[in-house]
């Protein structure tokens, strides 16, 4: 009997210990990707189901080799990013094309494999970017409605902040796979910063009047 007694101890100590672990993945899973993990859980409907994914998400990403830009390069695409602002006053639709083009050249420079559809690509950054992948999102969107000549001037302009949201991530990051240790930023006023402190451009103030 006694056995018995042990038996059912041993198999509730086990279950406990499962159950542990599972909500201290399911809370590491909800510090690291934030606003993404709340998004994957509602689009499945199934908690489960949703961790899976994003942990077969990051088992992806740390597979590729994610490296930070130098400090060149990064000048260099903040040069370019302030043109395509410029080219916004005269050519919204043109401008947001070449911002979304700039963000992916800039994804690739990181060790991002551009090549596969949006949703993927979207996937890959949720990883190291959660806070702004939803701007990529937004953007994206517009910029598909934009080459259709279906966005207004507005929503040119909101996809430019969405994109200029995600590209500043890319560049300030220089970490690797230390998704536990992210800071939460406002996304509006990352997005919509001058590219000199205290310089706002022309193009800037147009962008962000509408």
């Amino acid at each position: 009997m006694i056995w018995v007694f042990v038996g059912v101890i041993v198999v509730l100590l086990a279950v406990i210990g499962l159950l542990l672990v599972r909500q201290r993945r399911s809370q590491q899973l909800k510090q690291d990707f934030g606003p993404e993990y709340r998004r994957t859980v509602a689009e499945h409907g199934d908690q489960r189901a949703a961790e899976k994914e994003l942990t077969d998400r990051r088992r992806r990403v740390e597979k590729f080799e994610i490296r930070p830009l130098d400090p060149a390069s990064r000048e260099r695409y903040s040069e370019r990013w302030s043109a395509t602002q410029r080219h916004f006053v005269d050519e919204p639709a043109a401008a947001v094309g070449d911002a979304h083009a700039l963000v992916q050249e800039v994804m690739r420079d990181r060790g991002y494999p551009v090549e596969e559809d949006f949703e993927q690509r979207a996937a890959d950054i949720s990883v190291e970017h959660p806070n702004v992948v939803e701007n990529y999102r937004a953007a994206h969107q517009i910029s598909s409605h934009a080459r259709n000549g279906g966005a207004s001037t507005e929503q040119l302009r909101q996809s430019m902040v969405h994109f200029r949201a995600l590209f500043d991530d890319l560049l300030s990051r220089g970490d690797e796979h230390q998704t536990s240790d992210r800071q939460t930023r406002d996304e509006s006023d990352q997005a919509s910063q001058p590219d000199r402190p205290g310089q706002a451009t022309v193009a800037d103030q147009t962008i962000r009047r509408g």
